[in-house]
């Protein structure tokens, strides 16, 4: 049945990425801003077309169903093809599971069948200045005015909050409360006033996270996803999510990104290097190890949303993902120092973000933490 589908799949591929897709085949991905939003957007559209957004969601709501099986062979065919780098669904890969697993009924039919069609576009809430890895520490408050909830606060680092039309949110609903306790998960329209997104340039020269500024912004009383005080379980089961099938796809798409820089350093004579060939020979093993680590951790029996051992996944390949941009520099040599234009290679990118993929989505301090803590039983980090 397996290869039925991919059949499918590389057929619907071979008819569908032409023209503008095709012109960017091999770009964009994480930490390469190489291919235009425009063509982003409209390839996440027309992925939706053939149902490919949604797949593995429930059909009553728009998504496609599909094997796990089925999932990866998806991945695995769309990083053959060498198609251009997806925008970051934010909705389809985090927002979207996490509704099924503790949304109402009435918020998976309202939110999930435009998340699946890439119609709708959302952003996460989380972070804060200085509530950043310490996330427990969020100061950005939400009161329940009549049948409205009023957010007044201040979130940094949200990806792509520029072409959201929605934000997920995690505020404090009860003022007396500390830490982990007293949050909502609130589900916060973005085209409102008291309302401010501002873009935040990277070393990169992207503009992909923002600054969000909550003064007065509303919501609907009812869109609180989970209980009222109980956001911090619904927060970490999304972080759980972000690890996924997904996962398995940008390991793919390392393995293509690091094939196409062991062909550089062939054409440059830098694979002569025995310090270089080392580096290559670590990172070759490194990214089939990633691949085994998703495997296993995707075949293991699903019991609500991943649990804490999905950290293993998200400090494993930041930290390859690192070194994959230091072993590019090594072998651009000398002239990796310098811009072109002004302008920094994909390659240059690489290294510039691959800084930022240690701190985003839980810094790899954070990770080991929770690894040692939750999964391995040690005892807690002293305050």
């Amino acid at each position: 049945m397996t290869d039925e589908f991919r059949d499918e799949v590389r057929t619907w591929i071979g008819e569908h990425l032409v023209g503008e897709f095709a012109r960017y085949c091999g770009r964009g991905g994480i930490g390469r801003d190489d291919v235009p939003l425009a063509v982003q957007l409209a390839w996440e559209r027309e992925l939706a077309t053939g149902g490919w957004v949604g797949l593995g969601y429930p059909e009553h709501l728009g998504g496609r169903p599909a094997t796990l099986d089925e999932q990866v062979a998806f991945h695995e065919e769309l990083a053959s093809a060498r198609a251009p780098g997806r925008l970051g669904n934010v909705g389809a890969t985090l927002l979207g599971p996490t509704l099924l697993a503790f949304g109402t009924s009435e918020q998976q039919q309202r939110f999930i069948p435009r998340i699946v069609d890439a119609t709708q576009h959302w952003c996460q809430g989380y972070s804060e200045p200085d509530a950043g890895s310490d996330l427990a520490n969020i100061r950005t408050r939400a009161e329940l005015d009549g049948d409205e909830w009023v957010v007044d606060g201040q979130k940094v680092w949200c990806t792509l909050a520029h072409v959201a039309e929605w934000c997920f949110v995690l505020t404090r609903t009860d003022p007396a409360s500390t830490r982990h306790h007293g949050l909502s998960y609130l589900l916060v329209p973005m085209d409102q006033d008291g309302f401010d997104v501002r873009p935040i340039r990277q070393p990169t020269g992207s503009e992909e996270f923002s600054e969000l500024f909550f003064d007065g912004a509303r919501t609907a009383a009812d869109l609180v996803v989970g209980e009222v005080g109980g956001g911090w379980r619904v927060a970490m089961g999304t972080l759980g999510f972000e690890r996924g099938v997904g996962s398995l796809g940008m390991q793919l798409s390392f393995a293509r990104e690091l094939e196409d820089l062991i062909e550089l350093a062939r054409r440059t004579g830098r694979l002569d290097d025995p310090f270089v060939r080392d580096g290559i020979a670590q990172a070759w093993a490194e990214v089939r190890i990633m691949r085994y680590n998703a495997l296993r951790s995707l075949a293991a029996p699903a019991v609500g949303p991943p649990g804490p051992a999905a950290s293993i996944s998200k400090l494993y390949w930041s930290q390859w993902f690192r070194r994959f941009g230091e072993l590019a520099m090594r072998i651009r040599g000398t002239n990796a120092l310098v811009a072109d234009d002004g302008d920094v290679d994909t390659l240059q990118q690489a290294f510039l973000f691959g800084r930022a993929v240690t701190i985003f989505a839980g810094s790899s301090e954070i990770q080991r933490n929770i690894l040692g803590e939750s999964v391995l039983g040690l005892p807690r980090e002293p305050r």
